[in-house]
């Protein structure tokens, strides 16, 4: 038995509408990204210093109280200084050294270092570098375009197919934040008793997943693994709650996605792919991929049923704030 759903009055609910810009600045760091995706690397010369950018091979070796410690030591090891793949205290050190000089120095690993035995703990380098190579990053012109697959080999073009995949991804982006906060909308208004039996089923599947990602993870006896489920009602309850307002508002008021809306929503999805069709026909050879699309143009069913009647706050939001959110 299905509880009874009331949809209370949104016209007085005030929700925030997104938009976002692709703007020339974001094609040019796109741009600057897909350079460094097929960057060479040549030998520096020898006196030469170490700069960001550089592609460096080093020996190190670190110590705890003069203990070494696991992952504290490596041969012929590799990275580009300057660009995060380092903490900051061992790119810092090896900047400005040259091929063969060595240098002891101080490192603190972060309180929150992933690597539990030296969080929090400083340690003793030795580093010697061992090679240096300077980056060279390929131009933007007619090769490169024509490297990427831009039909008429121009940099016009290139630009112009980067600015569509922006603008497709910042549409997909806008459309989840403002889905968001139609939902909420929703959920503020609604009045109705949750089924108990229903938010436990959800609680069980919830607390599956976690096992199941602990197991992935490569956590012992993950399947016994004490996961209390109390940590996820809150989350439980809102998805149940949310499930059952959303397939009320559709029924009451036919928000069902329509075989075209579903098929605009496959190709649109598709549109990024070197070959659209073969997407197109990997979506409808599979129900649960079909159904999984269905939801989605339902949600934005939903999340257009909501902006339509409440009272709408439209929000201009920055490319890099939007692209922020993951």
């Amino acid at each position: 038995m299905y509880p009874d759903v009331q949809i209370g009055d949104l016209t007085g609910v005030e929700v925030e509408r997104a938009a976002a810009e692709v703007g020339d600045a974001a094609i040019d760091r796109t741009l600057e990204i897909l350079r460094k995706q097929r960057r060479t690397f040549a030998q520096r010369a020898a006196a030469a210093p170490a700069e960001d950018g550089d592609r460096v091979t080093v020996d190190f070796e670190g110590k705890i109280d003069g203990e070494p410690f696991d992952g504290g030591k490596a041969e012929d090891f590799q990275f580009l200084v300057g660009e995060g793949q380092m903490l900051k205290e061992f790119e810092d050190a090896v900047r400005g050294m040259k091929v063969g000089e060595s240098k002891t120095f101080p490192l603190a690993f972060p309180a929150d270092y992933h690597g539990k035995d030296v969080a929090g703990k400083t340690a003793d380098f030795l580093v010697t570098v061992k090679k240096i190579e300077a980056a060279h990053l390929p131009d933007v012109d007619e090769a490169l375009a024509k490297s990427l697959g831009i039909a008429d080999g121009t940099v016009e073009g290139l630009r112009a197919d980067i600015r569509k995949n922006l603008e497709r991804e910042v549409r997909f982006r806008v459309q989840a934040r403002n889905k968001q906060a139609a939902m909420d909308a929703l959920v503020s208004v609604a009045v109705l008793d949750l089924p108990k039996s229903s938010v436990q089923a959800e609680l069980d599947r919830m607390v599956e997943g976690a096992r199941a990602d602990l197991k992935q993870r490569g956590v012992k006896d993950a399947e016994k693994a004490p996961i209390p489920e109390e940590l996820f009602r809150p989350q439980a309850e809102r998805r149940v709650r949310l499930g059952l307002i959303v397939a009320e508002l559709v029924r009451s008021n036919e928000l069902q996605a329509k075989p075209e809306q579903i098929k605009a929503h496959v190709e649109e999805m598709a549109a990024s792919y070197e070959k659209p069709a073969d997407v197109v026909r990997w979506y409808y050879s599979d129900n649960r991929r079909m159904a999984e699309v269905e939801a989605v143009v339902i949600e934005n069913n939903v999340t257009e049923f909501v902006l339509s009647r409440a009272k709408v706050v439209d929000k201009s939001v920055s490319f890099d704030e939007l692209m922020g959110q993951g």
